[in-house]
């Protein structure tokens, strides 16, 4: 068992009423977890899976098995983390769930150094995934950026010794910004990523992971990346068997259209061919599973027949215009980049707008509006072409260097 009391926070009613259901509180949570793992000696990749939150009383992490039969005969070990206690009514404990992950660590460390343990010499500590459910998704996010640091960032008193070898997160259908370490987005740099969502998702309405997405930074050359996949008709539940379709619980008021959903086993399916794809790309170096990421079509009829949307990034990735930087509608991310426009009846820097109400993706887009109806009701001249136009000097084309392999990517809504 472990103290999370400093990172779960209770009030005493609170910790009165989980003692009487669990048998402890906040002071003794337990490490535990299922364990699929390969015949044969090894070392096996380690990747811990870790579910959110729903109902205390119904176990979330056997609804992973999908995931440890499929991981464990390719190689990988797989653990489905147990942190239902953390369930039910309790607000504010994402930095909790991610620090238990961590302590998972340490244990699977343990075993792997015990002689005469299952798992003796078995588990190759120097590659490592962390992925996460919903709430979990955010807690791997979070686990990334505590295993790095000497301290919790909320209290210096709370000493940090992880520093374990994770080179990949997965966030599945995740929420973002439960948990603000010093009151700002959880930042994170040169891990690999991969975030996945639905269109019908009826609890994490808004792709909500495409902030955690946005913020990755890769600050040297490596081949760690970033992918974002948007599978049409998927939802929240479906990723996990014991939540299935009820996305907002047993007893919820909401009314799900269930018969718009694709089905649960088209909707793992995906799960299976991307999730296994990246940890073979990132913990094996299989590069030829690389190519799904920038482009979901070259997975071909692996995946179940919907619509997907995909975004990329690596750390050979340059950003020309992000619109982040200032308010100067001209000017680009990086210097030398210029932005003129003509004939446009809207142009304008804002928020991308989100469908939950007072939400945001903390990120910036252009706005742009264009009118090619005749002028005057009496001609059928159209009026000028609408055009914007993004210019590079000299100096920044010679030090991007671009090649025949080089591509420009425009990323647009509408």
């Amino acid at each position: 068992t472990v103290d999370a009391s400093p990172y779960a926070r209770m009030e005493p009613a609170q910790a009165k009423s989980r003692k009487k259901y669990w048998g402890y509180d906040n002071t003794k949570f337990p490490l535990n977890a299922r364990v699929w793992y390969p015949e044969g000696e090894g070392p096996f990749p380690l990747v811990l899976v870790v579910h959110g939150n729903h109902s205390m009383e119904e176990y979330s992490d056997p609804g992973y098995e999908w995931l440890g039969e499929l991981l464990a005969s390719r190689g990988f070990i797989l653990a489905s983390i147990d942190e239902n206690f953390l369930n039910g009514g309790i607000r504010g404990e994402n930095d909790a769930r991610g620090w238990v992950l961590l302590k998972h660590l340490e244990v699977f460390r343990a075993l792997n150094d015990s002689a005469g343990k299952p798992l003796h010499r078995k588990i190759d500590m120097s590659r490592i995934a962390l992925m996460g459910h919903s709430r979990g998704g955010e807690a791997v996010a979070i686990a990334g950026a505590f295993n790095r640091l000497p301290y919790y960032p909320d209290d210096a008193n709370q000493k940090f010794d992880f520093n374990f070898n994770i080179q990949a997160l997965v966030a599945i259908a995740p929420v973002d910004g439960q948990y603000l370490p010093t009151e700002r987005p959880t930042p994170l740099s040169d891990y690999s990523y991969l975030v996945i969502h639905g269109s019908h998702d009826g609890d994490v309405s808004t792709f909500m992971g495409m902030s955690q997405y946005n913020r990755i930074r890769y600050t040297r050359p490596g081949p760690a990346f970033k992918s974002a996949i948007f599978m049409y008709r998927a939802n929240h539940g479906q990723w996990n068997t014991v939540w299935n379709n009820m996305d907002n619980g047993r007893t919820s008021g909401r009314h799900l259209q269930l018969a718009a959903l694709v089905s649960g086993e088209e909707q793992r399916q995906f799960g299976r061919v991307v999730i296994s794809g990246f940890l073979e790309t990132t913990l094996r170096g299989r590069e030829e599973y690389r190519a799904m990421f920038r482009d979901h079509r070259a997975a071909g009829d692996w995946l179940p027949p919907t619509m997907y949307m995909n975004r990329y990034g690596d750390a050979n990735t340059r950003y020309l215009a992000t619109f982040e930087e200032d308010v100067d509608l001209t000017s680009g991310t990086v210097a030398g980049v210029r932005i003129a426009a003509d004939s446009l009846s809207v142009w304008k820097e804002n928020d991308v707008p989100v469908r939950s109400r007072g939400g945001s993706f903390r990120s910036n887009m252009v706005t742009l509006g264009w009118n090619n109806t005749p002028i005057g009701k009496d001609t059928t001249i159209p009026r000028a072409p609408a055009r914007l136009h993004i210019s590079l000097s000299d100096s920044l084309r010679a030090a991007l260097r671009p090649d025949s392999s080089s591509a420009v990517l425009l990323t647009i809504g509408m």
